[in-house]
């Protein structure tokens, strides 16, 4: 959709679109900007340039245009208290980890924190109306630009203000009136200071024309009225239209304070901290003029390091000051933003790796890493957590509780980038080499190698940072695909009355309304389709055997082996119940060793994704370490706790919004749920999941849950695999009698060993009686080694590597003639040992390395003694018979 053709469109019919009751009763003229074209409101009649455009623009630094100073948590108070005196419901923030959209990782407005996806449609469901929210959100594509510019930011506050205008909430009119008043009156800010810009907005299919609000060129809000739909021209208006007015906190904290950046007024104690760390003043003239020129440059050039080339020449800037007080700052800035940016993702569930949107939480955190080393500085980043929390936890309580686990999380991922280095630092010695990487070679490096850009930099290995690499790193992980979905001819069918969801009959009998190749559609059905990671029912339908269900939509379409019933007939129906018992427990076990693992590791536990057959199932969890042996034993005894202590296993279903409201957003554990009338499962107050899976009525129904396997699948998910009910017995029995097995192995192998070394033990006594029958001319063999005129050779088990050796060295001492070749194990090894006399017509050197090649092994010494081996143990047999063939001729 052209939004420049409906901008145009919305300004030709100006007071259809944007005329609103406070433009008439204050005053405001509409005005088209000389340079830009952009229309415009002000009460400025000798105004001829928009906001963007104006003289004035961030004029407010060092002189802020209010009466009152309200810092980043103060300016919320005033923000909240303004919206609830005017009728508003506040209402708390929702997770950054956007995990009711299944095509977003991070929340990136407020107002998603609304939206729901019912079929190929967004809805909107507000737990209030009107409402007003403190969203945090997360946005990477302009990375590159945190601490350089003065005003962009990993995360921030968006103030959303959204209403509905049927019911209790209001439209255009009212909105504007609020946002005005909101700004004069609450922040106190002159109204001829004010401006509005007429734009507007779409997206998702939707869209409408929108107010941005401006004070000094600075964009303080943005009123969206979302109202039509379809393509200009062809539009309707949409059944339920919304306001959408999102402002940033950290820019209404901004206007009042006048500081030469937003981060000096938004991130509280801990600029002080940093400041101190660096011996700067933030107040300097310097700083208010440099970052001034900074804003104002920002959209004349495409490339960030041209903006500061500009700024630098403007202000006038020594490359000392250069040196020693801009990049400073921009790297105190830049830590303190993705410092707190990592703490409300890991508050919210989310871990640093290389996987979907961890790889931005990643790639902050070894920038913050980067910057302290490339700086020197000495920081405690435990304390730069809790001076983060203290500040933010009156209005973000939830931090608070999650303290201790962000700063684990970030410990050891610091640890793992401190033990990257010299591998890294490697990589970047050859980058150097080879010349300036492209844009995509440094993506791949990142990727590849977890190479920073930042940490090539700091080594010399580039001298800029790309403007686009962040851009194009956040494209690449911020989506998922989502699967294609087979089509299948069942339009006009109506939807299949779902019996495992009621009483749930094993036998039962249906009326068949479709049929097509080798699948039918019944009116009604208790097999359970896949769903959910839980594998479908089998069974039979009309004596055929039912081999797959899968649910289309609200139709449950079943494949069947052997044939197919005819259209119309009314079928009986038989559903494994053995199999579906096994499936239940398996799925009912997924949600209690989810919570166990919760329990036992860590708040960050989530569900991945999950697996339930029959006869084993799986859970993937998100986990930033393999697991060691107790933390199984662990999650296994705490998961047979909840079922030894008999649990009741509740099934509720609640509107969507109120469950989220009830039960908050760990309900999403199985993905998003594209229905209104949400299903919850409730293992008591131990675990509770949106889920559409069949469940047991008491955990102890279970009987019992064993783990067969742990490992890493990838970059922070753990996979556990595991057996529930009759397989767990069964799989303890199996390991019971392989454990005997075991035991019996090994004290049939200790038995040997103990003989093996008593023949050891006596071999090492034969040695001067073995040598003085070879040295008075007996040949043949002789306690397992061949003997032919002096040259003898042995692949004896009962002859260890103390016997080859005293025996070699004597025998060759004794007699120059002799020569000596032994063949042994030693642990995963082979081995030869080779002593020959120099009259005895034998290489030791030679045999040595031939013997060594075969058993894939290397060999070396020189003609009189060589050793070696290999450790490819299946050649034994062909290099005794080599090795004998060789020494004895």
């Amino acid at each position: 959709m052209d939004k420049k053709e409906i901008l145009k469109e919305f300004s030709s019919d100006s007071d259809r679109y944007y005329k609103v009751k406070l433009f008439e009763e204050q005053g405001f003229v509409r005005k088209s900007c000389l340079k830009c074209g952009r229309f415009f409101w002000t009460l400025d009649s000798e105004r001829s340039l928009c906001p963007d455009d104006a003289d004035d623009t961030y004029s407010f630094i060092g002189e802020p245009p209010t009466t009152k100073r309200f810092d980043y948590t103060q300016s919320w108070k005033q923000v909240e208290e303004f919206f609830v005196k005017n009728n508003h419901t506040s209402v708390s923030r929702y997770p950054v980890v956007c995990r009711w959209r299944d095509d977003l990782y991070f929340t990136i407005a407020s107002v998603v924190d609304f939206q729901r996806i019912m079929g190929s449609k967004v809805v909107f469901e507000f737990p209030a109306n009107p409402l007003v929210v403190p969203q945090t959100c997360l946005r990477f594509k302009d990375l590159e630009n945190v601490g350089v510019t003065g005003r962009h930011f990993s995360s921030f506050c968006m103030i959303g203000q959204h209403s509905i205008p049927d019911g209790k909430g209001y439209w255009k009119d009212e909105c504007i009136d609020l946002d005005y008043r909101l700004l004069t009156d609450q922040f106190g800010i002159k109204k001829e200071e004010v401006v509005f810009v007429e734009d507007v907005w779409a997206g998702g299919g939707s869209f409408g024309p929108s107010l941005e609000y401006f004070v000094r060129g600075l964009e303080l809000g943005n009123a969206v009225f979302t109202e039509f739909q379809g393509e200009l021209g062809k539009h309707t208006t949409l059944d339920q239209r919304i306001i959408d007015m999102g402002a940033g906190l950290e820019r209404f904290a901004w206007i009042t304070m006048g500081t030469p950046t937003a981060y000096d007024c938004c991130f509280g104690p801990i600029n002080q901290t940093l400041f101190e760390k660096i011996g700067i003043d933030s107040d300097s003239d310097i700083l208010q003029k440099y970052f001034t020129e900074i804003a104002k440059a920002l959209d004349n050039f495409e490339d960030l390091n041209d903006v500061r080339r500009h700024a630098i020449k403007k202000a006038r800037l020594s490359d000392e000051q250069l040196t020693k007080v801009i990049s400073p700052l921009e790297g105190i800035y830049l830590i303190a933003d993705h410092l707190r940016t990592l703490i409300f993702a890991i508050t919210d569930g989310a871990l640093p790796s290389n996987v979907g949107g961890g790889y931005n939480l990643r790639m902050m955190l070894r920038r913050i890493n980067a910057t302290i080393s490339k700086q020197n500085l000495k920081l405690d980043i435990d304390q730069l957590i809790d001076s983060h929390i203290d500040y933010l936890k009156d209005t973000y309580p939830e931090l608070d509780e999650k303290r201790d686990d962000v700063k684990k999380i970030l410990k050891i991922e610091s640890q793992r980038y401190e033990e990257s280095k010299v591998h890294m630092k490697k990589k970047a010695e050859k980058i150097r080499e080879k010349g300036i990487p492209s844009v995509d070679e440094l993506i791949t490096l990142y990727e590849s190698d977890g190479i920073t850009p930042e940490y090539l930099k700091e080594v010399d290995a580039i001298s800029e940072i790309p403007s686009s690499f962040y851009s194009k790193l956040s494209d690449l992980h911020q989506s998922e695909k989502k699967k294609a979905i087979a089509e299948l001819p069942l339009e006009e069918l109506p939807e299949t009355d779902t019996l495992f969801y009621k009483e749930d009959p094993m036998e039962f009998d249906a009326k068949v309304i479709k049929v097509f190749d080798d699948q039918v559609v019944l009116d009604k059905t208790s097999f359970y389709a896949r769903g959910g990671g839980q594998e479908p029912d089998h069974g039979s339908i009309a004596g055929f055997k039912v081999i797959n269900v899968d649910k289309h939509a609200n139709i449950i379409v079943h494949k069947l082996e052997g044939g197919v019933p005819k259209e119309g007939e009314t079928v009986s129906c038989k559903v494994d119940a053995t199999r579906r018992a096994n499936i239940t427990k398996n799925h009912t076990s997924t949600h209690i060793l989810n919570a166990s693992s919760r329990k036992i590791l860590g708040s960050w536990i989530w569900q991945h994704s999950a697996f339930k057959e029959e006869d084993h199932a799986r859970l993937d969890i998100t986990h930033h370490s393999s697991l060691t042996e107790e933390q199984v034993k662990e999650i296994e005894d705490t998961a047979n706790n909840m079922v030894k202590e008999n649990l009741a296993v509740n099934i509720e279903y609640f509107d969507r919004g109120t469950a989220e409201q009830k039960y908050g957003f760990r309900i999403y554990q199985g993905g998003v749920v594209p229905v209104k009338s949400v299903r919850i499962v409730s293992i008591e107050d131990k675990d509770i999941e949106a889920c559409g899976g069949t469940h047991v009525k008491k955990t102890g129904d279970i009987e019992l849950i064993k783990i067969t396997k742990t490992k890493r699948i990838q970059d922070g998910v753990v996979r556990l695999e595991f057996v529930s009910g009759p397989h767990a017995f069964e799989y303890v029995k199996q390991q019971e009698i392989e454990s005997e097995h075991k035991e019996y192995e090994a004290a049939q192998k200790a038995e040997l060993e103990k003989r093996r070394e008593e023949n050891k033990q006596k071999a090492r006594e034969q040695i001067p009686i073995l040598l003085e029958k070879i040295l008075d001319g007996q040949s043949g063999e002789l306690d397992g080694i061949i003997v032919n005129n002096k040259l003898c050779f042995t692949a004896s088990r009962n002859y260890d590597e103390y016997f080859h050796q005293n025996f070699g060295k004597k025998l060759v001492a004794k007699d120059n003639t002799a020569a000596f070749c032994g063949i042994f194990e030693s642990g995963p090894t082979v081995r030869i040992m080779v002593y020959a006399g120099e009259q005895s017509g034998v290489n030791a050197g030679v045999i040595a390395k031939e013997i060594s090649s075969i058993l894939g092994g290397s060999g070396g010494g020189d003609a009189k003694f060589a050793q070696g081996g290999g450790k490819d143990t299946s050649k034994m047999e062909q290099a005794i018979t080599k090795a004998k063939s060789m020494i004895l001729g």
